[in-house]
């Protein structure tokens, strides 16, 4: 029989921070023995909700539980004192994106992981949901052709991070690395950006050139709202057919070209865990868990954090210069 793993969650938040506690839990492979958080009531308030222990120290919970993986999920400029902590300590990780705010920090955090040979994953969790899935398996078919061009837009109400560059960082980090998922590398970016309602260039948009010659648009915002229908939409058209992704996980839409009649998938009546945004966690687990228990690299690197973080200063510095800045190195 497999070990049970022994997991131990940093962050206490509401939402993302429960959520990680929620899908250990939930899990037949895994113990969920500790979180941490920054106040010691908060922690106990959320380690009392699972039956664990909580704890405000993370160097205290090391030594106590000897935990086979931890899973952080803090506020999105804390990342990067604790992560580093953690890769120092050797205890295998999975942070939540962005990695952090700058590619110093970013450099400092692989390099550190590489030299311990520490299992550093990000919860690049898009990739799993059912339509993206999908979407990964046309593209390169004959059916599909060639790419020609994609779009990407992801709009919604602000986050709480104070950066100037909140929604390309921490929210459009997503849509880098969905698009070189899907499409191949990006080697160019050229963007556009708005203060218009005074949260830093909440809204944006980027156009990309991929390394197979096909041409893409990334819109993002924090000026829009979550609750508006297909507040996110892929587009991949290639030579042979169009694919759509509505709403990450809501739909899936492949039509050929010519052609007035398309194929569909939604999640039938009792596919409840193939319509839950949260699932698409529960799905990363199921790979993130195995390559940690063979000593395999995780399948989503951390190195997939800084792409997107290098990907989105780069279209800072196209938009501050008004150039279109090289991104294939």
């Amino acid at each position: 029989m497999t070990p049970r793993t022994k997991v131990a969650v940093v962050g206490t938040g509401d939402w993302w921070g429960r959520e990680h506690c929620r899908v250990f839990a939930e899990r037949a492979d895994c113990d969920l023995v500790a979180v941490v958080g920054r106040r010691a009531e908060k922690a106990a308030e959320r380690a009392a909700e699972y039956g664990i222990r909580g704890y405000s120290d993370i160097a205290e919970m090391l030594e106590r539980e000897r935990p086979d993986l931890v899973s952080t999920t803090l506020p999105n400029e804390a990342h990067f004192e604790p992560t580093l902590q953690l890769i120092r300590a050797g205890v295998p990780l999975l942070v939540e994106k962005p990695l952090v705010f700058e590619l110093a920090q970013a450099q400092t955090l692989l390099d550190e992981a590489a030299g311990r040979d520490v299992f550093f994953a990000i919860n690049f969790n898009h990739r799993y949901a059912t339509p993206v899935q999908m979407a990964a398996k046309a593209v390169g078919t004959d059916e599909f052709g060639d790419l020609v061009f994609a779009t990407w837009r992801f709009g919604g109400d602000p986050g709480t991070s104070a950066h100037e560059y909140a929604n390309l960082i921490e929210t459009q980090c997503h849509g880098f690395d969905m698009l070189e998922h899907l499409c191949g590398r990006i080697v160019s970016v050229m963007a556009e950006m708005t203060d218009k309602t005074g949260r830093g260039q909440s809204s944006m948009v980027i156009s990309l050139r991929f390394a197979n010659g096909a041409v893409g648009s990334l819109v993002g915002s924090y000026d829009s709202s979550y609750a508006y229908p297909e507040t996110h939409r892929v587009e991949l058209n290639g030579t042979g057919g169009r694919i759509v992704i509505d709403d990450t996980v809501k739909r899936y839409t492949f039509s050929r070209a010519g052609s007035e009649v398309a194929q569909v998938w939604e999640a039938g009546y009792f596919n409840d865990e193939g319509r839950q945004f949260y699932r698409m966690f529960d799905r990363h687990l199921d790979d993130v868990l195995p390559a940690l228990r063979s000593g395999a690299e995780p399948p989503i690197h951390a190195r997939a954090g800084l792409r997107a973080l290098q990907l989105a200063h780069w279209s800072i510095e196209s938009f501050d210069t008004g150039t279109r800045v090289d991104t294939s190195s």
